[in-house]
């Protein structure tokens, strides 16, 4: 029997997440805690019994696409990160989004799920995935079978250990103030929990210089710079719409 070379799949569910770019994104599940989505479920799928008994379960694997990949075509060699940015490597040797199926793969914390009638949302936490992101199955986490205590990870076999100074300006300082004041405690977990692990690409890590960065967290457009080895928040403006 001759096995199909193609196959076709529905998307489930849709992401909403703290995440609104790629720069800034862990590069894994689990690193930033307070990283926090919804994932809001797609009709048909959409049926409450269909979920009966996932409350029982604390974290599940997501199936997702790495929608944002801005070409089709991948490449059989890839650059990962934890190499510096510079070694290649098998690319079936590392979860790069750049695969011949963009499938991604995350365990994230499962916070809660919520329903509403045919209006169903799970609640994750821990996550590394973009606002928007097509997810394409949901499994229970199984410690028993799918925790190895003696599994080895090769070249990245332990957490990353660089853990960025995170330090603010009186005007970055001045607006998180306000946004706590409002009732907004989480921004700055989520804003340290980003930039304590480094999210420059690998190869930008030697320099500093004057050069600012800037992405999206949840409503917020966050700047800031390197000094010294430490991340200089600069501004976390309010996104407008």
């Amino acid at each position: 029997m001759s096995t199909p070379r193609q196959f076709h799949f529905q998307t489930i569910g849709v992401i909403r997440s703290v995440f609104k770019e790629k720069f800034g994104i862990p590069r894994q599940s689990g690193l930033i805690g307070q990283a926090e989505a919804t994932l809001e479920i797609l009709p048909p799928y959409n049926r409450p019994e269909a979920f009966r008994g996932l409350e029982v379960f604390s974290h599940v694997w997501v199936q997702f696409v790495f929608h944002a990949n801005r070409s089709g075509d991948w490449s059989p060699t890839v650059r990962p990160p934890r190499l510096g940015g510079n070694q290649r490597v098998g690319v079936f040797a590392t979860r790069s989004g750049f695969r011949p199926n963009p499938l991604g793969l995350s365990v994230v914390k499962l916070a809660g799920i919520e329903v509403k009638g045919r209006d169903i949302r799970l609640k994750l936490k821990g996550v590394d995935l973009m606002d928007g992101t097509p997810v394409v199955d949901i499994k229970p986490y199984l410690p028993y079978a799918d925790a190895i205590s003696e599994a080895h990870g090769g070249f990245a076999n332990q957490a990353p250990e660089q853990k960025l100074k995170i330090e603010f300006t009186s005007n970055a300082a001045c607006q998180l103030a306000q946004r706590e004041a409002k009732g907004d405690t989480l921004l700055r977990e989520l804003i340290d929990g980003v930039l304590s692990q480094d999210p420059r690409p690998a190869y930008q890590r030697e320099t500093s210089g004057d050069r600012v960065y800037a992405c999206q967290l949840a409503d917020v457009d966050l700047r800031w710079r390197m000094e010294g080895g430490a991340a200089i928040v600069l501004s976390l403006e309010r996104k407008e719409e």
